[in-house]
């Protein structure tokens, strides 16, 4: 029986993976806001009740799991939302960039001790890997200045990039980490949007999006046979070469940094 903790794990691919790991056996542990959505996932699957756009919700979910578990066998992360209008957080910071970029780094960063304790571990971050639009605004990273919800998506998705670069320099060799992106997939919450793009949005998905059985198949894929290389980077079925220009070592670095200082 190996261990899986899911970020986002109450809703879309999150919640498909949670019931698939159960219905094989595993114990899952799913990390979510919503304490009603969390009581529908069923008794085989416990729920960890967390914000994960504050940094306090983070450290709290680290130290619930570190307190259920000693050993982790597999982290995926699939925690995001999208934010019509800029929303600052209670520390001060972009939505998106806080639940969609900084709650996975933090929770790597605070379970890594436990996954560096299984056989075989893996850091699964569902994101936008192979995606060349949008990039880190260095000098406004919160988009105090010209925010849009496409904008702040896309640079979290490159800082997602840059957050496995990161972990696989620093700790690759003991937990590896992929980068999945699964493409246009009939999931996540639109509960936020304006309803002329929710009706938009649910036209494309019935049109051209992916189940989200066929989406999370990879993902599961992963954490039954963990890749033995440091990062590995997949876009639908297609690895990618780490030379990418949004896999930049250097830009990686200069955002670790800029992230432990808002960390501290």
């Amino acid at each position: 029986m190996a261990v899986i903790v899911i970020s986002g794990g109450t809703g879309g691919m999150g919640r498909a993976l949670a019931l698939g790991r159960a219905a094989r056996g595993d114990r899952v542990l799913a990390i979510g806001s919503d304490q009603a959505k969390g009581a529908r996932l069923g008794a085989g699957i416990e729920f960890v009740h967390a914000d994960l756009s504050t940094l306090a919700g983070n450290r709290a979910a680290v130290a619930a799991i570190t307190a259920a578990t000693p050993v982790v066998d597999a982290l995926a992360l699939f925690a995001n939302r999208q934010f019509p209008r800029r929303v600052e957080t209670e520390d001060g910071l972009e939505a998106t960039f806080a639940l969609y970029y900084l709650s996975r780094h933090l929770l790597g960063r605070g379970l890594t001790p436990l996954l560096a304790a299984s056989a075989r571990p893996v850091i699964v971050n569902v994101a936008g890997v192979g995606t060349t639009r949008g990039t880190i605004a260095w000098d406004d990273p919160q988009l105090t200045r010209g925010y849009g919800m496409v904008r702040a998506q896309l640079q979290a998705g490159r800082a997602n990039d840059l957050l496995g670069v990161a972990h696989a320099a620093g700790h690759g060799d003991v937990v590896p980490y992929v980068l999945y992106h699964p493409g246009f997939t009939r999931s996540g919450d639109a509960s936020m949007l304006p309803a002329p793009l929710r009706a938009a949005l649910r036209l494309a998905a019935r049109l051209a999006a992916r189940p989200v059985e066929e989406s999370v198949a990879a993902v599961h894929d992963f954490i039954d046979d963990p890749p033995k290389a440091p990062l590995t980077a997949v876009d639908r079925g297609r690895r990618l070469p780490l030379t990418l220009r949004t896999l930049d070592a250097g830009d990686a670095a200069r955002l670790a940094a800029l992230t432990a200082e808002i960390r501290a």
